[in-house]
């Protein structure tokens, strides 16, 4: 298995990053979102357009995409993390094998400062989470502005 990591010194070819953004909307399952979303947050991860930039981390095997991470960096050091973890995916063939520890340890070792994310309470990756050292400091509250 073999872990790249793209940034915005180190882009990857656009087939590349429309692999990455086709494995994650296929791979994501009910914790996904629509495709656009998913090429904006990898987009501004590796600052195409007006950013504070991130990084991917792609998992292949055989030349295969078995795994992806995309972190975004938040600009907002000290007071909230200076990373957001946006998305993580195991090809559903090879989860349950510590494939998911192993990626999502890749993506803290290229973290500039610390990380957050967000997770559904039924999300199997809460686990992952907690034995990396997460925690859970806050309860997260949104506001969605409605139109008339």
């Amino acid at each position: 298995m073999d872990f790249k990591t793209f940034d915005k010194t180190n882009l990857p070819e656009e087939q590349q990053k429309n692999e990455i953004v086709a494995f994650l909307y296929g791979h994501l399952d009910e914790f996904g979102d629509p495709i656009a979303d998913i090429e904006k947050a990898v987009d501004y991860a590796l600052h195409i357009g007006e950013s504070f930039g991130g990084y991917v981390v792609r998992l292949t095997e055989n030349e295969k995409v078995i795994g992806a991470v995309v972190v975004n960096r938040t600009g907002m050091k000290g007071y909230i993390p200076e990373n957001i973890l946006v998305y993580i995916a195991i090809h559903r063939d090879y989860r349950g094998k510590g494939i998911g520890k192993g990626l999502m340890q890749e993506a803290m070792k290229q973290a500039k400062g610390d990380i957050a994310l967000h997770v559904e309470p039924e999300n199997p990756a809460k686990y992952l989470y907690e034995k990396l050292g997460f925690t859970n400091k806050y309860l997260e509250m949104r506001y969605k502005q409605t139109t008339a």
